[in-house]
């Protein structure tokens, strides 16, 4: 009998399911290519192994039990006759890993992709974040799901590029990855510490009151703390580069984090079109709504029209 022994390309060699040890233990002999990434830990557990390049088809009606070690892969081919055991098994996030590799490639191998540099790419993150916001609000799961790839790809990327740097500057995707968990349990005590939180508006609190610690931790560190207008500000972060609706509102929802008074947000009465537009935000926001999605919305409900007058 042939079993054939399928292993993931994303699990470590030698980190094999009970099964898979008790049949390549047992087995009359033990299959595989060369340079199978298995056959070190093979050697290691003191089984011996033949390589070859493809099982014998007799096998599978054989009586002796055969092992067959395939190239790793999702859905290896089975001879008729044999029996397919998985050796291994991924873990929840584990296909992050053909994307990495799939880049490495790309980076190495294609020529637009080998070019690209942060500025070439730039444009690139903001497009495929509009495109995913624009799926997200038409409704189609599946489209939703093609363009958060999209968006996914954009880190994988820019941490593929900095990771040629070697000026001590570069990173790895690792490097971003270990930044943000971090930055996560940080802010998350109710989670990862003792604290004790009475609902979502305490979280949030809590998240500011951390942020705001991190800035002047970091300020203190540059020997700037509580210099003049290098001094942390509630402001400090908002990228002035998005949509102007947009700004507005996350300025105006940082500053009201912060406690400032709501009748800043008025611009001393200005009457010119950006102070109307302004103070339109700050009235969306009093609402419970997002100015940026409700502008959108008309948006798509002006573009209809548009569209039903051209038929007319």
């Amino acid at each position: 009998m042939l079993i054939v022994l399928a292993t993931s390309p994303r699990v470590a060699p030698g980190l094999l399911s009970w099964p898979a040890w008790e049949a390549l233990r047992s087995a009359s002999v033990v299959l595989a290519p060369a340079g199978h990434p298995q056959l070190p830990a093979l050697e290691q557990a003191g089984i011996a192994y033949r390589v070859t390049p493809e099982p014998d088809p007799e096998l599978g009606a054989a009586k002796a039990v055969a092992v067959w070690l395939p190239e790793p892969g999702d859905d290896p081919p089975v001879p008729p006759g044999a029996r397919l055991l998985y050796g291994t098994a991924d873990l929840p996030g584990a296909h992050f890993i053909d994307l990495i590799a799939t880049m490495d490639r790309l980076r190495v191998e294609c020529p637009w992709d080998a070019k690209q540099t942060h500025a070439s790419l730039a444009p690139h993150l903001l497009e495929e974040s509009y495109e995913a916001l624009e799926a997200l609000e038409s409704g189609d799961e599946r489209a939703v799901r093609e363009e958060l790839g999209d968006v996914l790809m954009q880190p994988v990327f820019h941490a593929r590029v900095a990771a040629e740097r070697d000026d001590g500057t570069g990173f790895t995707i690792d490097d971003v990855a270990d930044g943000i968990v971090a930055k996560l349990v940080r802010r998350h005590p109710h989670v990862f510490a003792d604290v004790t939180v009475s609902g979502a508006d305490e979280v949030k609190r809590n998240w500011d009151e951390i942020k705001r610690e991190e800035k002047q931790a970091r300020a203190s560190a540059q020997g700037a703390a509580g210099a003049g207008p290098v001094a942390p500000s509630a402001l400090d972060g908002v990228p002035f580069g998005q949509p102007a609706l947009a700004l507005a509102a996350q300025l105006q929802r940082r500053a009201a984090r912060a406690g400032a008074p709501d009748e800043l947000a008025g611009l001393d009465g200005a009457e010119d079109i950006g102070g109307e537009l302004f103070r339109l935000v700050a009235r969306a926001r009093k609402a419970g709504l997002d100015p940026e999605v409700e502008l959108r919305a008309a948006a798509r409900r002006y573009r209809e029209l548009v569209r039903s007058w051209e038929r007319s």
